[in-house]
């Protein structure tokens, strides 16, 4: 440092400039718009970093896109093409998965045919018909359940009676599987009493 009062002067004028400049920035950092704006940049920044890191840049877009469209192009209908040829194929399919399996072909023509008949809505026609037929069975439904009723009443005294006839003979067959096995019993013990004496004769 020197002791020139000008030399001195013109420190502190630099330092103060220097100070003022600090202050500015300062002043510039703490105000409440520009952190805002600073902040409002960064998202800025990271959303388009994350956009062109998972999509690319513009420039990589229109140059994929001019020349993938073709390709696209190619490829789309080669997807169709395909797609109709499954379609096509289906039923040959079917008719090879099903073979030797008629349960399965049944199952298959059911579900299709449930899957249609649900797709399209009952006409006026066919739910007066329905209708119609509804009120024309209720009678004959009536009728049934009565025969029904009559049957079961009907069959409940042969059932009875079958049942105790089953009963009897169990009993018949208890009773003469006892007299025989007595018989045979009484057999055994006398063929060994005979036994016994003729091994004490001899």
């Amino acid at each position: 440092m020197s002791d020139n009062p000008d030399d001195i002067r013109s420190d502190i004028e630099a330092t103060r400039a220097r100070l003022g400049t600090n202050v500015d920035a300062v002043a510039d950092k703490v105000t409440p718009s520009n952190i805002v704006h600073r902040q409002t940049d960064k998202v800025k920044d990271a959303v388009f970093g994350v956009k062109e890191k998972v999509m690319g840049t513009a420039d990589d877009v229109t140059t994929r896109v001019h020349g993938g469209a073709h390709a696209r192009t190619d490829s789309a209908g080669n997807a169709l093409s395909e797609a109709g040829a499954a379609i096509g194929d289906t039923p040959h399919q079917v008719k090879a998965k099903t073979q030797g399996n008629p349960l399965a072909a049944g199952l298959i023509a059911f579900g299709a045919g449930l899957l249609l008949s649900s797709l399209i809505p009952a006409s006026e026609k066919e739910r007066e018909a329905a209708d119609a037929l509804k009120s024309a069975a209720e009678p004959l439904t009536a009728e049934l359940t009565e025969a029904a009723k009559e049957m079961a009443e009907g069959l409940k005294e042969p059932a009875r009676e079958a049942m105790e006839n089953v009963k009897a003979t169990a009993v018949d067959a208890a009773e003469h599987l006892k007299h025989e096995g007595q018989v045979a019993a009484a057999d055994v013990k006398e063929r060994a009493a005979d036994a016994r004496e003729n091994v004490q004769n001899t």
